[in-house]
């Protein structure tokens, strides 16, 4: 039987609960300096998921359960249940936009998610990553994009376009080359900002959806998706 989506969340939030998950908690907090401000993993994930929050510091706190999660033993398991927990609003906005795009059967995606994720975490190399939350969901989206690509035959669109940013299997209306074509007229326009706003204006997703995707608070995203806007309204406004 199939284990829908949320109900992972809620069996990962009930283990998190439990003594020997504490014992755990408490053996990397003595290992990490990073984690011992936090009594137990109930605040440390309230600390992560606070908005408005120190984005350096939880990038921090993040850092350390990365490191945590690549060893061995319990710590490691307590550490990859954590880090899974902290990053679940961004992975859940990827279930979803994969269900959108058409990548499998809600198990298939769920399954994909939760098994890439493991497999980007045990092997980040946190010498070369600025910013871990970010990093891994995109890669994450990045590879299962690039799967669905793969497995129908549009290798030849994904070598001309950005594989972080291409983000339609066929099935909105343009088609996958009319997709790269309109993401290399905005990138012009509006450099990093053109994910940002193809995401928001033509996919419909919400400006705090994407700032996860992004690694940026929501406020951040807002601002920077008005400023965009301002520019492409000009732009247009410049078109005989």
């Amino acid at each position: 039987m199939s284990i829908a989506w949320h109900a992972i969340r809620d069996h990962l939030t009930d283990s998190s609960s439990k003594l020997h998950f504490q014992r755990s908690f408490d053996a990397i907090r003595r290992a990490q300096a990073a984690l011992t401000p936090f009594r137990d993993p109930a605040a440390l994930l309230d600390r992560l998921h606070r908005t408005p929050g120190d984005p350096a510091r939880k990038n921090l706190i993040l850092a350390a359960l990365v490191g945590a999660a690549q060893g061995d033993g319990p710590a490691s398991d307590c550490a990859l249940t954590m880090l899974l927990l902290a990053l679940w609003p961004g992975l859940d906005a990827i279930r979803r936009r994969s269900l959108w795009r058409r990548l499998g059967t809600a198990d298939e995606v769920a399954s994909d998610v939760l098994a890439r994720t493991t497999e980007a975490v045990r092997s980040l190399d946190l010498r070369r990553v600025n910013w871990i939350a970010a990093t891994v969901l995109r890669n994450v989206e990045r590879d299962m994009i690039r799967v669905r690509q793969r497995d129908t035959a549009r290798e030849h669109l994904a070598s001309s376009a950005d594989p972080d940013e291409v983000a339609d299997s066929g099935d909105s209306g343009i088609g996958a080359a009319g997709y790269a074509r309109l993401n290399g007229a905005v990138r012009k326009l509006l450099g990093d900002d053109a994910l940002l706003v193809i995401r928001v204006a033509i996919e419909g997703f919400s400006q705090a959806e994407v700032a996860v995707e992004l690694g940026l608070t929501e406020a951040a995203a807002r601002k920077r998706y008005q400023r965009a806007m301002r520019r492409l309204h000009a732009a247009l406004e410049e078109i005989p």
